[in-house]
């Protein structure tokens, strides 16, 4: 089965940036999006980013401070990360982008722990 692999995630200070990688397991066409996810304190997934055919959306929380990107070569999107705040010390996803806040039911990898904290 399909899955993605994330890696990039570590200890980062409050402010600071860090990029995620997430290893795609299929060619990035444009007959589909992929997306950034987080698990929440409750357990669920949620949105972050996305993009597509060109186009990126974000979550409000991160406009401005996170980026979303592809490439298309390397099938591997990232995302750049800047001021992070304490709070948002969690595990990190990817998978593609189907317009549900809590993604895919499938092809989740395992996640990548970030930690922001002095």
């Amino acid at each position: 089965q399909d899955q993605f692999v994330e890696s990039g995630g570590g200890l980062v200070r409050p402010g600071g940036s860090l990029t995620l990688s997430c290893g795609v397991p299929r060619v990035i066409t444009s007959f589909y999006a992929l997306g950034w996810y987080r698990q929440t304190p409750g357990n669920q997934r949620e949105y972050i980013a996305a993009i597509g055919s060109g186009a990126t959306d974000y979550a409000d929380y991160v406009k401005g401070r996170f980026t979303i990107s592809v490439d298309n070569a390397k099938k591997t999107m990232y995302l750049h990360m800047s001021s992070l705040k304490p709070d948002e010390k969690t595990v990190y996803y990817c998978n593609e982008y189907n317009g549900m806040n809590t993604g895919p039911l499938e092809g989740w990898g395992q996640g990548k722990q970030v930690t922001v904290s002095s």
